[in-house]
């Protein structure tokens, strides 16, 4: 089962809040994910952002729309306990509980900061989507992240062959590996032979090395087991049993399992994963924007 959605909590969270009683919010969370038959595999779904789980951060979501309407208080930290007026709602049976309905209550309106001036259609449109705020924010960054794959594969496949080992050497060093950028450049262009582009040392001391090819293809075209096999020669005749292989294209099938199955260990970094490593090391891209999510730091208000 996929992960619920944080409106498709809300009456359900109510409902375990019926006996009146005071509930801890990560006990309240572990129920509800038995409720939903949530797998280990929908409970580890990260957020695009990867930095949070999806479903906790749905349960406090749902938590805080409740509680912005009035239907639930929160007596002390990490505790929640159904209203008054949650009681009320529970009553009436509803079929389930989502933002139009949370708009019955004037506190629940002035959270969405909803005027009575602003065109219908905006208003029904805010009020009938199943993503919290912070699930936009995500989506909206991973489609400008996803867009942003796409044009460094087009910009590196316009690139020589040589810009394109720098930019493989310098995400090297920017991923941590050992050695300078004039180490590795000297290796990279006193090797390229033998199926071998150049070289890279795997820590700062230098006490291993890595083997690299670097193929600047199509993105859309794809490596096949050959190329891997030849590069895995080239392993073998420097003696070498750890090699990179990075490329703007795809690995077929064939080459991925051939790459998985000897002993030389053979990483395979296709296109999109070279983007995407690009991305997330700054290299060959720079931060525009930057938007902080903040929360109430509660430890701040406790007595000590």
């Amino acid at each position: 089962m996929t992960n619920p959605k944080y409106n498709e909590l809300m009456l359900p969270m109510l409902k375990k809040l019926s006996d009146n009683k005071e509930h801890l919010v990560a006990e309240l969370a572990d129920q509800l994910a038995k409720d939903f038959n949530l797998s280990d595999s929908d409970l580890r779904e990260l957020l695009p952002s990867g930095k949070q789980n999806v479903f906790p951060n749905r349960v406090g979501w749902a938590r805080t729309y409740l509680k912005k309407a009035g239907l639930i208080d929160s007596p002390q930290r990490g505790s929640i306990k159904i209203t008054q007026r949650g009681q009320e709602v529970l009553k009436a049976s509803p079929a389930s509980i989502d933002n139009k309905f949370l708009m019955q209550f004037e506190e629940f309106k002035a959270f969405q900061n909803v005027k009575e001036d602003i065109e219908e259609t905006a208003v029904e449109k805010t009020l009938n989507s199943d993503h919290t705020p912070q699930d936009l924010l995500e989506e909206a960054n991973k489609r400008i992240r996803d867009e942003l794959v796409q044009e460094l594969l087009q910009v590196m496949h316009s690139c020589d062959p040589f810009f394109f080992e720098k930019i493989v050497v310098d995400l090297l060093i920017n991923m941590g590996y050992g050695g300078s950028r004039k180490d590795a450049g000297e290796a990279f262009s006193t090797t390229g032979d033998g199926g071998i582009d150049g070289t890279v040392k795997e820590d700062k001391l230098g006490l291993d090395v890595i083997y690299v090819q670097a193929k600047c293809w199509k993105h859309d075209s794809t490596i096949g087991r050959p190329d891997i096999q030849k590069f895995a020669g080239a392993l073998q005749g420097v003696r070498a049993k750890k090699g990179v292989f990075i490329t703007t294209a795809k690995f077929s099938k064939e080459a991925k399992e051939y790459a998985a199955n000897i002993d030389s260990k053979i990483i395979l970094i296709d296109g999109v994963q070279l983007a995407e490593y690009m991305i997330e090391t700054n290299t060959g891209v720079s931060v525009v924007e930057t938007y902080q999510i903040k929360k109430i730091d509660i430890d701040y208000f406790q007595d000590d």
